[in-house]
């Protein structure tokens, strides 16, 4: 659920433009070292060595690595397309997020970082030639660390889907295989693109399941209170009350496959615009030709033309659409849906055009970006779309705060 770029990360090593300190010394910031080393960051460095033995720029840090370089390895700045995936499920199949949607969440941020990590330490050799920079080619991260960190958010982010019940860890369990199927195997072959679709789809689909367990509860529940449930003999199999087939496991394999049923459609709309994105960034950080932002392009045009068509059959009537009269004697009445659609075609639709106009890799990356920026309306537009007003909402909540983290800290 990762895609790439060094286009736009931060930087932290000396540039090119140190002042020179005293003997021929170069020091970065204007900060000259002893002995002719070459000082970074404002640290001086005896002899050009630090104290622990490694590089002057790394004479202060941590072995394990600093708060922000672990923020630059795992785009915190891209953490906040991750929520609305489950929101925009639990939308699908009408339902209020509860405590349930929240493990979700907690399982998807967890599931997404631990791709963030595995994506970077599966390309720590092709990295130290193309994206010197980035956290473990310049040792700021040791690799062994990022794999580790891995692990352990993959294992937590089963755990608390654990807590939304079975099915929920069934989903996010094939969810965590297509994250490491894509890092490990996938990504560098022509099913890579596939892969990161099915992920985040997955992922969705997790919300929807996961959410829609209260109301497994709550139909079990009520199925053994009414003295409807599933009576096992020894020789003669299950038997229902009053010839209805409703019992404990009958209810709960009906509920989720009810659940995958209605978040499929709003499933596949993510994944669509996944696969475009990701297609695009296979080519950002040497650019391309101009024909995949431009299919990316008629791609999002056309799942914009989608989402703002009128919802499936768990979309309700919200009160009060907006009416914009034009010349002559047409009505266009507009929904939210319709709004937070255009929205999303907006977001993805100018970097992607400016990609296609010129495809350096600069424009490729912003492209790729605006793609990433672009989840959070198209999720918010998809709960919309299903008749959540609240959740759409609070989902397009998460976009301003997407936007200020990622000027400092990129998204890809």
């Amino acid at each position: 659920m990762s895609s790439r770029s060094d286009g736009r990360g931060v930087d932290w090593a000396p540039g090119p433009g140190a002042a020179p300190g005293p003997d021929g010394a170069s020091g970065a910031n204007g900060v000259s070292a002893a002995n002719g080393a070459s000082a970074a960051n404002g640290i001086s460095a005896a002899n050009g060595r630090s104290r622990d033995g490694g590089s002057p720029s790394d004479a202060r840090r941590p072995r394990l690595g600093r708060a922000r370089d672990w923020a630059e390895l795992l785009r915190i700045s891209a953490l906040f397309t991750v929520p609305g995936d489950a929101l925009a499920g639990a939308a699908a199949i009408g339902v209020r997020p509860n405590a349930h949607t929240l493990a979700a969440i907690g399982s998807s941020l967890c599931l997404y970082e631990a791709g963030m990590a595995l994506n970077d330490w599966a390309d720590h050799d092709e990295d130290a030639v193309d994206r010197p920079h980035r956290p473990l080619p310049s040792g700021r991260i040791p690799p062994g660390a990022a794999l580790a960190a891995a692990g352990v958010l993959t294992a937590t982010g089963l755990g608390l889907a654990a807590r939304a019940g079975r099915p929920a860890l069934t989903v996010a369990s094939l969810l965590a295989g297509s994250v490491w199927a894509y890092d490990l195997k996938l990504k560098h072959t022509a099913a890579g693109p596939a892969a990161m679709a099915t992920a985040r789809g997955l992922d969705l689909l997790l919300g929807a399941v996961a959410s829609g367990a209260v109301a497994e509860r709550a139909m079990t529940s009520a199925a053994v209170a009414s003295g409807v449930g599933a009576e096992v003999g020894a020789g003669t199999g299950a038997r229902t009350g009053a010839g209805v087939g409703v019992g404990g496991a009958g209810t709960r394999a009906g509920v989720t496959a009810d659940a995958v049923r209605r978040a499929l459609p709003s499933s596949a709309v993510l994944a669509a615009h996944t696969l475009a994105v990701t297609t695009v960034s296979r080519r950002e950080a040497q650019g391309g030709s101009a024909l995949t932002p431009l299919a990316a392009l008629a791609a999002t045009t056309l799942l914009g033309r989608v989402v703002a068509s009128p919802g499936g059959p768990n979309a309700v009537r919200l009160p009060g659409p907006a009416a914009i009269r034009l010349p002559g004697p047409a009505t266009v009445r507009l929904a939210p849906h319709h709004l937070l659609g255009a929205a999303y075609v907006a977001t993805a639709a100018r970097p992607l055009w400016h990609a296609a106009l010129n495809p350096s890799p600069q424009l490729t990356q912003r492209a790729v970006g605006g793609g990433i920026r672009a989840m959070i309306p198209l999720q918010s537009a998809l709960a919309a779309r299903a008749g959540s007003l609240g959740t759409a909402l609070a989902t397009a909540a998460l976009a301003p705060l997407a936007r200020r983290l990622g000027k400092r800290v990129s998204a890809t």
